[in-house]
This record gives structure tokens, sequence and C-alpha cells, in this order.
């Protein structure tokens, strides 16, 4: 994304997390005015298109391994959600999926609501897995809806509550409901190398830290219930992107696909800014083709 030589196409780092980042994009959605003045969309999951999208490998998946003459289970590398949510989308829409099984990282609050039932936020802390180092999942807010009977007064209140002290409000029987739907683990670091690993060792296939979050939370959920049939571990990402974490754990350094070959030594572009709304604002402003003519 910083490589990319486009005139029109800029890269923005925010001196933040990806909470951070997360929020100010949001805010940007709610400012009625600038999305409407300069045609505001999203590729990630806050466009519910996304999940739309992620629906479809869901049943191509497990279609390839007998659906629906069988279940089929997932398990997926969560940060944000969105992915689980569509195979949760892929579920209600009539496939049929036995498990949807959550695997985090060292950044857990997920693994700890579905565990416990309280979502309290913590501390983001860097892993090997940076995609899902997040704490405040956008799309669970999602599933929150449905677990609230549809009511969206409920969930804003909840939400606000949530932003303000740092804690959901207690919620026994969405949680016990949520319980039902999906199950959760947390994967450190450590296990995270192991399973790199391991799985090289046991099949020849590379992996990336964040599908080996998925493996051992699929290992994991198998280990308690050997029940069920095939169990899909999620692949996310590919092992060239994190080339230091697959070295280390295998003493093979992976190589880019031939068409990124060179990714690596293309100058990068990229726009520090702080993490402030105003800031972003104008310089989306200043660099849109509708601000620019405005």
């Amino acid at each position: 994304m910083t490589t990319v030589e486009s005139a029109n196409a800029h890269a923005i780092a925010i001196n933040g997390t990806f909470d951070d980042c997360q929020d100010l994009v949001k805010a940007l959605f709610a400012d009625t005015e600038l999305r409407r003045a300069l045609n505001l969309s999203a590729v990630n999951s806050i466009n519910w298109a996304r999940i739309a999208a992620q629906t479809v490998y869901y049943v191509a998946a497990a279609v390839a391994l007998g659906a629906p003459g069988r279940p089929i289970s997932f398990s997926v590398p969560t940060g944000n959600f969105g992915n689980v949510y569509a195979g949760h989308v892929a579920r209600r829409m009539g496939l049929p999926i036995d498990r949807l099984v959550i695997g985090t990282n060292r950044n857990d609050i997920l693994a700890r609501y579905f565990a416990t039932g309280r979502m309290a936020l913590a501390a983001v802390e860097p892993s090997l897995s940076p995609s899902m180092d997040i704490q405040v999942s956008s799309n669970f807010e999602r599933l929150l809806f449905e677990l609230k009977g549809l009511d969206g007064a409920a969930v804003a209140e909840a939400m606000q509550t949530f932003r303000r002290t740092g804690v959901l409000p207690a919620d026994d029987r969405a949680w016990r409901a949520a319980r039902s739907l999906f199950s959760a683990h947390k994967v450190d670091d450590t296990q995270t190398m192991q399973t790199i690993t391991e799985t090289h060792a046991r099949t020849g296939v590379l992996i990336d830290p964040h599908t080996a979050v998925a493996v051992a939370s699929a290992q994991a959920e198998i280990a308690a219930d050997e029940g069920g049939g095939p169990m899909i571990a999620l692949g996310c990402a590919h092992p060239a992107k994190f080339p230091e974490a697959v070295e280390r754990a295998t003493g093979i350094r992976p190589v880019l696909p031939p068409a990124l070959g060179d990714l690596l030594g293309r100058r990068e572009r990229i726009t520090a800014l702080p993490n402030d709304i105003g800031a972003v604002t104008r310089f989306i402003r200043a660099h849109s083709r509708q601000g620019a003519a405005a």
C-alpha cells in the first residue's frame, strides 16, 4: 500500500494503534457533510459489502468438504471480528456450520469475553500477528445488535458506556447466546511460533503467524471436543509477509510471489499524521478530487 505510484493514492501513517485508526475512519463516516461531499467509502469490514463478499469462501470451502451433506467447522484468526462474522452470516443463510472458532493473540479481549462474559479494554500489545492487535472489534457491534434483539438503542447505549468506562455493561443473556454461536482461544507468540514450526515439519507447508493462530485454535478446539466434522483453519496472509518470524520458526525465509518480487526495493510514499481527526480531515480534503475542486 505504501509503494503504489499512482498520484491519486495516498498512504497515511497515524501515530497510534489500529483502534485509533479505526476510530478516525468511523469519525470521518459519522461526519455526514464530509461523507457526502467527498463520496467516502471503505474497503475494510466497516463496509457491509466486505462482510457479504467474505461469506462466499465459507460456502465454497464447506461445499468442497461435503456440505450441505455434513456440517463443517471453521477456525478464524480474529481481530476486528469481520471475517468470523461473515462465517456467522453464512451460517444464518443456511450453510451447515457446526463450530465457529475465534483465534486471538495476546490481545485476547474476545477470548476473555467468551470465557467470562466480561469485555474490558486493555492496552494494545504488539505481537507476531499485527493484524489482530486490536481491542475494540468493530464488527462485534453487529453481533451485539443481534444478541440484544435488534435493539439499536440498547446497542448504542452499551457501546457508549464501553467507550466511556472501558467495560461493556454485563448482559448474561447476550453472553450465553454468544457462547452458543462461537468459541474462542488465546494463542500467544510462543505458541504461534511452535505452530509454524510443527505445521511445516508435519506437512511441508509454510504458514504465517495469523494462520498459525487459526491452526492452534483449531487444534485446541478439537482437543477439547473431538466430535464433529472437518475443521477448516483459515489462512489469511502469505508467509512472505512475515519473513523474519517464519524464518525463525522453520529456518526457511519465504519468497515473495513473482508479481511482488521487487516489492522491498520499491520507493515508499507515506504521510505521517497525528492522531487527530482535524489533521486527517484536512489532508483528505486537500488531496481528494472533490476537495481540490472546492
